[in-house]
């Protein structure tokens, strides 16, 4: 019977659970294991994690939650050349952050030599040799899915020749590439995954953890099921492109006779506007095209907690994005939704100017200063009030006055008439400008009984704007990060061209703008929404000296704006 024959006589999952839930409920329900559930997380230790990563945390931890089960953090670090402790301690940082924690900690390297005695058993029953033919010779005779491979002349080498060389192997006696240590499956299968994969590889690398100890190294394929194994494992769950592997993943555990847990494949996120190929995450960083793997526009766990993101907001898009058995792709809109809808609760407001003009009421008196009543989040009373400073000479955003204004303009312009928020309405009397022309000053009447709050007041606008006062307000570095590429599909591109052609020229815009002095004292990470603008988080740069905020995300989506108005 073949995967796909397997998994179509699958029950259909009871109302209200995703599949993977089901085939869960119906093993609880069989008794096996003391209904217990086991699931692990296996990270490779060979860069960040990224947000397809916690669509799998959130699934495997999930789980756990769910059916008060257990759930081990494994490293796979079975491959020396490209793994690092930096890489651990991010990964379990990113999924402590995420807010899960793991009933054990494990490493592939923890089971070695287990792994090497079963190598050797697999030996002693005829179902595994050492092959001295090359990387392309072993691939020239896999040939491809519809014809049958050629056998390896060393195939039928003896049970004591093969023990001999992979003991050989072991001590360290043959450089790098001279052999290999094969399964011996089937090589006329068209599953190109059992045609005599490799089991061992000779690398004289020295490991994270183990030094240089070992100078053979265990393929993921024969690693990965056997440490399930040995840890008792029930679910090994993992995305679509391990469907293929599953049969492989069945015969080491079948040939050995050891503890044998299910392989459930899911479809891994793929979301637009973004990449997350670990090398091509790596070649962003490498290249300088971003300032680092926690760069607020990378889709790195560590990218999106700097730029604001909330632990909770990435785990209500996982949820709400579900759990499928084929893949397709999802709007990067969504996470954005999910952000705004929990920093809308969440964060305080205040007000920043990103591109200031200055604006002068002539007639309110310059040694008058009001203090101007505020709510400071309208969604959540217990944040209470705040009280902004008003003086005759404030900030406004340049954006927010146009001498010669197109219909329904209804923010400042010569002889109009906008209300200043929390404050009073004014009047445009006059600007002044520079020699290039642009506009240096807007002078302003303002009408005292048209202060917020006051009843008598008939004078009506159709246009609020925000401000800060000049006198009062402080200096900041604001960001404006963007989607990292201009393109939903990054990868999609013309002959002679890369994923790299694609990154938006604007994806950072860096404004010295000006801000309420509440913020001063705020911790890195602290979110606000800067009304009217979007939401900010104060970033890990940010000192007293000097702030520094990184836009999370806007307050409505204007791509889906732009893209409206290009159909």
């Amino acid at each position: 019977m073949d995967i796909k024959e397997k998994d179509s006589k699958l029950q259909k999952p009871k109302s209200g659970l995703n599949f993977i839930e089901a085939m869960v409920e119906e093993y609880l329900s069989s008794g096996k294991n003391g209904s217990l559930i086991y699931t692990r997380f296996p990270p490779e230790p060979n860069g960040y994690l990224h947000i397809g990563h916690a669509k799998a945390i959130c699934l495997n931890f999930g789980l756990k939650e769910k059916y008060n089960g257990k759930c081990n953090l494994r490293f796979d670090d079975t491959n020396p050349v490209k793994e690092d402790t930096e890489y651990v301690d991010a990964i379990k940082e990113d999924i402590r952050w995420l807010g899960f924690n793991w009933d054990a900690e494990f490493y592939a390297s923890d089971y070695f030599e287990q792994l090497y005695l079963w190598a050797e058993e697999l030996i002693k029953q005829g179902k595994a040799y050492v092959d001295d033919s090359n990387q392309e010779q072993i691939s020239k005779m896999r040939a491809v899915p519809t014809e049958a491979g050629i056998e390896s002349p060393n195939r039928n080498r003896s049970v004591e020749e093969n023990l001999t060389l992979f003991r050989q192997m072991r001590n360290g006696d043959f450089p790098n590439g001279a052999c290999v240590l094969r399964a011996k499956i089937d090589m006329a299968s068209s599953n190109m995954h059992l045609r005599d994969p490799v089991m061992y590889r000779i690398l004289h690398v020295e490991h994270h953890r183990t030094g240089a100890k070992w100078h053979i190294y265990p393929m993921y394929d024969y690693a990965h099921g056997q440490s399930d194994s040995i840890e008792g494992i029930t679910h090994s769950i993992c995305t679509l492109e391990f469907e293929v592997h599953r049969p492989l993943y069945d015969w080491f555990c079948e040939a050995l006779k050891i503890h044998h847990p299910q392989q459930i494949e899911f479809a891994r996120l793929n979301l637009t506007y973004t990449v997350m190929s670990k090398r091509k995450l790596l070649q962003l960083v490498q290249e300088n095209h971003v300032s680092g793997w926690d760069d607020p526009r990378m889709p790195t766990i560590c990218g999106y907690r700097r730029r604001g993101y909330t632990p909770e907001a990435i785990r209500n898009f996982a949820e709400m994005i579900g759990v499928a058995k084929r893949d397709n792709v999802i709007d990067v809109s969504l996470l954005e939704f999910c952000i705004r809808t929990d920093l809308n609760k969440k964060s305080p407001r205040t007000m920043a100017v990103l591109n200031p003009v200055k604006l002068i009421i002539d007639n309110y008196p310059s040694d008058q200063e009001e203090y101007m009543d505020a709510v400071n989040n309208p969604e959540d009373e217990t944040m209470g009030r705040r009280k902004i400073a008003f003086t005759r000479e404030l900030w406004i955003e340049r954006e927010d006055f146009m001498e010669n204004p197109p219909n329904k303009f209804f923010r400042l312009y010569p002889g109009g008439e906008v209300r200043l928020k929390y404050a009073y309405i004014i009047r445009c009397d006059a600007v002044v400008k520079d020699n290039n022309g642009t506009v240096m000053e807007i002078h302003c009447t303002y009408f005292p009984e048209t202060k917020s709050g006051m009843s008598e007041s008939n004078r009506k606008v159709k246009g609020t704007i925000h401000w800060v006062s000049s006198k009062y307000a402080r200096r900041a570095e604001v960001r404006l990060f963007d989607r990292l590429f201009s393109v939903p599909d990054p990868d999609e591109t013309q002959e002679g061209k890369t994923f790299l052609d694609n990154l938006n020229p604007t994806s950072l815009e860096i404004k010295e703008s000006f801000i309420e002095p509440s913020l001063l004292s705020e911790e890195p990470l602290t979110s606000y929404q800067f009304e009217r603008l979007g939401y900010f988080c104060i970033d890990k740069e940010s000192t007293d000296e000097k702030l520094v905020f990184n836009r999370t995300v806007t307050l409505k989506d204007p791509w889906a704006k732009q893209q409206k108005s290009n159909g």
